[in-house]
Order: C-alpha cells, then sequence, then structure tokens
C-alpha cells in the first residue's frame, strides 16, 4: 500500500502508474496475442470475427466496470482519511459486486450472441466465427470481472504492483495455451477464446490466495462478510454516471463498427488490427487517468487541494510526451506494425491510414483522459458523463457517417476522420469545466460517512 499524500508529485504519479500500465500492457496482449495468432494461422476472416467481439465485450462489461470505479474512489477516500473499517467494508462490496456483475454479463453475451451480431451488420463470411467465439469468451465473464475488481481495491489502496505480477504470469500462460490450441489443435477461433478463459481464471485465483495469507489489508472475510448498503449507494452516486458514460462509450464502439462493416470484411480486419495497436497507444493516458485518481483521491481525502491540482498538470505534461512520442512511432512506422497481425495488402492500406490520422491526434486524447481522471477521483462524474456522450453521440458517430458516405470520396478515412472530432470537444470543455472548480464541494460529501 502507498500513501500518495506526501513526496514529490511527479515521481509518486509516474511510479504508481509505471506498474498499471505494465500490467494493462500485459492485458492487452490476450487481444494482441488472440489476434496475431488468429490472422497468422487462420487467416484474414477469422482475425475480422476476433475483432468484431471486443466492442461487443467492452458493451457488457463498461457499465459495471464504472460501478467498480465508483467503489474504487471511495476505498482511496477512506484509505487517505485513514478510515479503516470503510476501507474493509468497500473491500466487500466490491467483491460482492464484481461477481454478481460477473455474472450477469456471462448470461447477457451467452444468450444474446446472435441478435448482437446480427444488429452490428456483421459481414456473412465472419458472423459464425465471431458468434462462435464471443459465446465461449463469455463463460469467463466472472474470472474478468474478478481480476479487475480486485486491482480496482488494490489501486484504492495505493498498490498498483501485486496485480501486474499475476497478470504476467497469466499472459504468458495464455501465449502459450492460444498456439497449443490454435495452432497444435487446430480448434480455431473457439480455442483462442478456451485459452483466455483458461489463463483469466489463473490470474484471479491465485491473486486471491496470495491475497489471503500476504496482503495486510486485502483479506477474504466470509464469516464476516457484509455488503454495506450505504458504501454501495454512495459508490453508485459517484459510480453511475462513469458507467453510464462507459456504457454510451461502448456502445458507440458498436455503432463505429457497423459503419465500418459497410466496407466488407478486409476493412474490418485492418480495423481490428488498428483497433489493437490503438488500444497500447491508448493506455499511458489512461493508466495515468487511473493513478491520478487515486493521487486525487487520496488528497482530497486528507484535504490537500493545491497538491491535488499539481497532481493534474504534472500528469498532463508526463503524458504529452508520451502521446507525441506515440504519434510519431506510428506515423513512421505503423504499417510495420501491421505486418506482425497480417501480410494481406487489403488490410494493410486502410489500417495504415487508421494509425496515422488517429494517431495524430492522441495528444487531445491525453488531454481529455487527465481532465476526467482529475473529476473522478475528486467524485465528480456527472458532467464528465455529459461531455462523453456530447463529444461521441453527437460529434464523432455523425461525423463518421457523414465523412465516409459515398458523395465526399473519403471511404474509411472518413470514418477515421471522424474520430478525433469528439476528443477536440471533450478536451476543451473537460478543462472549462475543472476551472469552475465545481469538483472541490463534491470532495467534501464523499469521505465521511453520515
Amino acid at each position: 500500500m502507498k500513501d500518495l499524500t506526501n513526496g514529490r508529485i511527479s515521481t509518486q504519479i509516474l511510479f504508481f502508474s509505471l506498474p498499471m500500465l505494465l500490467g494493462n500492457v500485459f492485458q492487452q496482449l490476450y487481444n494482441v496475442v488472440d489476434s496475431v495468432v488468429v490472422g497468422n494461422f487462420i487467416g484474414k476472416e477469422a482475425l475480422a470475427a476476433v475483432g468484431a467481439s471486443f466492442p461487443v465485450i467492452f458493451v457488457l462489461t463498461s457499465f459495471f466496470m464504472g460501478i467498480s470505479i465508483g467503489i474504487s474512489v471511495l476505498i482511496s477516500h477512506y484509505y487517505g482519511a485513514k478510515e479503516g473499517e470503510n476501507v474493509k467494508r468497500g473491500i466487500d462490496v466490491m467483491l460482492g459486486f464484481s461477481a454478481i456483475a460477473g455474472i450477469i454479463a456471462t448470461i447477457l453475451g451467452t444468450v444474446f450472441t446472435r441478435q448482437i451480431f446480427s444488429l452490428l451488420n456483421t459481414p456473412p463470411n465472419i458472423t459464425e466465427e465471431a458468434i462462435g467465439y464471443f459465446r465461449v469468451y463469455s463463460l469467463g465473464m466472472l474470472f474478468f470481472f474478478g481480476y479487475n475488481g480486485i486491482s480496482a481495491i488494490l489501486r484504492g489502496l495505493g498498490d498498483s504492483k501485486t496485480p501486474l505480477y499475476f497478470l504476467i504470469v497469466s499472459t504468458v500462460l495464455n501465449i502459450i495455451l492460444d498456439i497449443t490450441f490454435v495452432v497444435k489443435f487446430g480448434w480455431g477461433v473457439k480455442g483462442v477464446a478456451i485459452a483466455t478463459i483458461i489463463s483469466q481464471f489463473v490470474s484471479v485465483s491465485t491473486m486471491l490466495v496470495y491475497l489471503q495469507f500476504r496482503h495486510p489489508v486485502m483479506k477474504l472475510r466470509i464469516r464476516s462478510y457484509l455488503f454495506d448498503l450505504d458504501i454501495f449507494k454512495r459508490s453508485i452516486k459517484i459510480g453511475l454516471p462513469t458507467g453510464i458514460q462507459q456504457t454510451f462509450v461502448s456502445i458507440g464502439g458498436m455503432a463505429l463498427l457497423r459503419i465500418v462493416n459497410e466496407f466488407g470484411s478486409d476493412v474490418a480486419a485492418s480495423y481490428a488490427v488498428a483497433n489493437r495497436l490503438d488500444s497500447f497507444a491508448m493506455m499511458p493516458a489512461m493508466n495515468f487517468s487511473m493513478a491520478l485518481s487515486s493521487f486525487v483521491g487520496q488528497n482530497l481525502g486528507a484535504r490537500k487541494y493545491d497538491r491535488a491540482s499539481k497532481g493534474l498538470y504534472v500528469t498532463m505534461a508526463m503524458a504529452a510526451v508520451i502521446s507525441t512520442f506515440v504519434t510519431l512511432l506510428f506515423w513512421f512506422f505503423g504499417d510495420k506494425l501491421i505486418l506482425i497481425f497480417t501480410r494481406d495488402m487489403g488490410v494493410i492500406k486502410p489500417g495504415l491510414a487508421y494509425l496515422r490520422i488517429v494517431g495524430s491526434c492522441y495528444l487531445l486524447f491525453s488531454t481529455m483522459f487527465c481532465f476526467t481522471g482529475f473529476l473522478r477521483g475528486a467524485g465528480d462524474t456527472f458532467i464528465p458523463m455529459i461531455i462523453s456522450i456530447f463529444s461521441l453521440w453527437i460529434l464523432r458517430i455523425p461525423a463518421a457517417y457523414l465523412l465516409s458516405r459515398p458523395a465526399l470520396g473519403l471511404g474509411p478515412k472518413g470514418i477515421w476522420l471522424g474520430i478525433p472530432v469528439g476528443w477536440f470537444f471533450g478536451a476543451i470543455a473537460s478543462f472549462i469545466y475543472f476551472k469552475k472548480a465545481k469538483w472541490k464541494d463534491r470532495s467534501l460529501n464523499i469521505h465521511h460517512r453520515n
């Protein structure tokens, strides 16, 4: 556990975010290795099928993950305010909620699979493989939520390293199983999904055993377990706007995929590959944002408002440097990165256009996410939700649709050009709201129970 209320700000945020960044790199390797194995050993249609599943997975998990963020923010506030019993109650709430969320997501994912892919206008030549992959993947949702719930608890306690160690082992296992099930056994895309389920199970189960015997706070309290409704209600108040926001973002991803699917399986495959690389590019900003939320939560819990504000500007500077580097990397070496997944030129060309167009705007994305992370840590999530929904549904999706119409002759490039439009508005609107300083009033009402 780490106290973030004292010490050099840049060092604390950087070293707190690094384990999360490495953890997310390994977590993304689940998806990337899936795509690399599928693209090289099965074919581009299977690659498109697996890629079509990820926006759907995001829809199933986004709302519940948003609520989890609310619980994590409360834990960080309680920890910063030295309210030990409330910390333990918050942990109980997170564990119970993660189990319920995992079961619900599994049921939804397995029952409504065909209807979902029909709604997405999935190209006929990849539909059955996409359905087969997704149904199997959904069976492991309980393990997915379990790992992420425990990780969120530990972040609130200032511990970003422990989840990384177990995730590294799990990722290596996933790579071995992917190759075994697909290359040696010939199980196709279902083999990739089975490998992911086994790996996630190993990750969460070993972490629970370790924490039970070695962690000073994070212990299972089966006999004295209590689902504290007051803490859960407070978590809902903080996390519901984030959950709604992420749900709209995930549905927006599905809407964008539907537009992409109009251009056939080659463009769908290029979008899948570019998204895998895009997810890596966005990770530094997203992890700095999560680190900043924990930093702000603890410092506002300790009523160190100036220190919390300084943390925002320090985080923005670090995120800007990394975003600029990634932009240059994608612009000059994007085609080489796509070659890792496929050598089909029908996939490489639109994929490279995506990386160059979207990648040129990562600075906007990182700025927007830093403001969102700060406001989330302060417990102020409603206005960021409104900004996010407006950016996506009023600006990005309509722009992507209109710019890709045949009359303009841009084709898939029009979709790629529409994506940064929302980021631009989101960054500007978030800055304006932050300067109004309404978050100070909201933060005062979080860290003490009525």
